[in-house]
């Protein structure tokens, strides 16, 4: 059964960056796309980035593309989200999760309802 678990979350000032990791267990993450997600107080969670099994292809949201980073690697079975210049709007419960599906492109993000695995989230505060 694979497991996911997000860590580096936290609070930083408006302009700061954040790493947030996605560890698995259970199983490997070779043959998955992983996606990142966010929902922030009473809105829905929506899809933030997208990264292919081999990492070749990734996609954003327009919302922080050009600000964030999805990489993975596979060797140590995490994918990563770098995320620089942060502002208020960033403020959400970061999740990532899981498609076991090796030839997933990616030119999308996909929905909530493709990923079959999710972590328990990570806080993101930006705030001055």
């Amino acid at each position: 059964q694979l497991q996911l678990v997000e860590s580096g979350g936290g609070l930083v000032q408006p302009g700061g960056s954040l790493r947030l990791s996605c560890a698995a267990s259970g199983s490997t993450l070779d043959y998955s796309a992983i996606g990142w997600f966010r929902q922030a107080p009473g809105k829905e969670r929506e899809g933030v980035s997208c990264i292919s099994s081999s990492g070749g292809r990734t996609n954003y949201a327009d919302s922080v593309k050009g600000r964030f980073i999805i990489a993975r690697d596979n060797d140590k079975n995490t994918v990563y989200l770098v995320m620089n210049s942060l502002t208020a709007e960033d403020t959400a419960v970061y999740y990532c999760a899981a498609l076991i599906d090796q030839y997933a492109p990616c030119v999308r993000n996909y929905d909530v309802y493709e990923y079959e695995y999710w972590g328990q989230g990570a806080q993101v505060t930006v705030s001055s």
